[in-house]
Parts: structure tokens; C-alpha cells; sequence
């Protein structure tokens, strides 16, 4: 699942702001009881590289921070390329998903992720969530709550950047 390309200096920094901001672990937490899923990860996404920054794993997905997926075999991707998020609340209901790879590549039924964007209108990642069981209640209930989350995320982000004090 990991690349073998080192990491550049600004993707190791990003990693480690990510890992230094305390709120980060408690968000997982909540999007993981809010989603009923069982992992859940801020990613750094880039053209070339999805690394996982902080993950919660409650289900033994195997991704610990700093583990890195191929970025084509990812849907954070195309939620790169157009800034939209994706909710799946069941993979094998959804036409579009049903025969996408990425779902069938990692074996899950449930999946939503939506994109971190910084203060300068940037793409920094994105606040995912899969789990292997589909959802029995629609994604689109906790949609603004996992919205608001990774806008947390960015404001924390740009605090930390600019040096303002970040929540510990």
C-alpha cells in the first residue's frame, strides 16, 4: 500500500502540523461515531502522493500516519481535482460505485470523504471515512457536521502556519 518515494521537506512538515494538532484525534473520534464508520484519516493529497497525516482504525484498515496509498487508486483524487465531496452509504446500491474500483480495491461499503481547503482557497487534503458495512442511515444527515470538521481542520492548519496559537 506505501510508496517507495521519499517524501520531499513540505509534505514531512505537512504531516507533522497535522500530527501536532490536538483537536485532529478528537474529530476523528467524532466522525467515526457520527458516520458509524470505523476508520477514518485527514490526508494530504496531492497530484502525486495521498499520505495519511492522522487516522483513527477501529476496524484494522492497516493504515497508520505516514502510510501512503498509490493516489490514482484513491477517490480523495478526483475529489482533488474538483474540490466536491463523495458519500457512498452503500456501494453495491450505487450504480456509480458499484463497479468503481477503488471500493472494490479496498473492500469497503461506506465512504465519505470531503476536501480540506485552506484560507487562500487551496486543496490541502481531505477528512475521510470507509468501513467494510454499508450505512444504515443516509451520510447526508452528517454531511454539514464532517463539512464543519474539515473546515476546523483547515483553520488549524492556517493558525499554525501563520503562528497563532493552536488548540493543545
Amino acid at each position: 500500500m506505501t510508496s517507495s518515494l521519499p517524501l520531499d521537506p513540505d509534505l514531512l512538515a505537512d504531516i507533522a502540523r497535522v500530527q501536532r494538532i490536538d483537536t485532529i484525534k478528537a474529530l476523528l473520534s467524532d466522525v467515526c461515531r457520527l458516520t458509524g464508520m470505523g476508520f477514518a484519516a485527514v490526508a494530504r493529497v496531492t497530484e502525486d502522493r495521498w499520505i495519511a497525516c492522522q487516522v483513527q482504525d477501529d476496524i484494522g484498515f492497516g493504515l497508520d500516519a505516514g502510510d501512503e496509498l498509490e493516489v490514482r487508486t484513491t477517490i480523495c483524487d478526483e475529489i482533488r481535482s474538483d474540490h466536491k465531496g463523495v458519500l457512498i452509504d452503500n456501494v453495491g446500491q450505487e450504480p456509480a460505485w458499484n463497479t468503481h474500483p477503488t471500493p472494490i480495491m479496498y473492500g469497503f461499503k461506506s465512504y465519505i470523504s470531503v476536501p480540506i481547503i485552506r484560507e487562500d482557497g487551496s486543496f490541502f487534503g481531505t477528512l475521510c471515512a470507509i468501513d467494510p458495512a454499508p450505512r444504515e442511515t443516509s451520510l447526508s444527515k452528517v454531511r454539514d457536521a464532517i463539512d464543519g470538521f474539515a473546515r476546523t481542520i483547515a483553520r488549524e492548519l492556517d493558525s499554525f502556519t501563520s503562528g497563532r496559537v493552536v488548540s493543545t
